[in-house]
């Protein structure tokens, strides 16, 4: 994030070293969103390749995914979707596992979240190893809806995590680590 071109609102993620675990770099983007002009501007700029895209909804992988996809989806005039971890969700289910830099976990959404063919946008807040936002994709693929893309707010390239997508939509990433 050392580019000259990079937006003044990058400034305010930060690095915490060997959190949640020893070796992980975790980008903190609590003063990012905790500073009012900051989170307009960086919510605008996520938003602005897909304004016309027809987005429908928005899918927000848990947890920092739900802030930035809500607002996402406020800035897009578009309905919001969340993935949620197990045991958060009523209802029937879809679910799908995956892997993380530092362990393993699973994503679900309500059965009925979305219509088949409702145009969705995936966002989540970072792309360290892909296991994340590969496993959401496919969970919005078996429910029906059409992946229009995906939006995440910071790509860790040595981590190589676009490797691991494998949907036909295109991956954007505002910034790069």
């Amino acid at each position: 994030m050392d580019d000259p071109k990079t937006p003044e609102w990058a400034a305010l993620i930060r690095d915490v070293p060997d959190f949640p675990s020893p070796g992980i770099m975790f980008k903190d983007i609590v003063p990012l969103l905790a500073d009012a002009h900051g989170l307009a501007a960086m919510v605008s700029a996520l938003g602005a390749p897909w304004r016309d895209a027809g987005i429908q909804a928005v899918a927000g992988a848990e947890s920092r995914g739900f802030i930035l996809g809500a607002a996402l989806a406020r800035e897009l005039e578009a309905g919001f979707v969340p993935l949620r971890k197990p045991g958060k969700l009523p209802g029937a289910l879809l679910e799908e596992a995956y892997a993380l830099e530092y362990g393993s976990d699973r994503l679900q959404i309500q059965a009925d979240a979305l219509a088949s063919g409702t145009r969705v946008l995936l966002v989540d807040d970072v792309l360290a190893t892909g296991g994340t936002l590969a496993a959401a994709a496919r969970l919005l693929q078996r429910q029906g809806a059409q992946l229009v893309g995906a939006a995440v707010l910071v790509e860790l390239m040595e981590l190589r995590g676009r490797e691991r997508w494998t949907a036909a939509a295109p991956l954007r990433a505002l910034l790069r680590a």
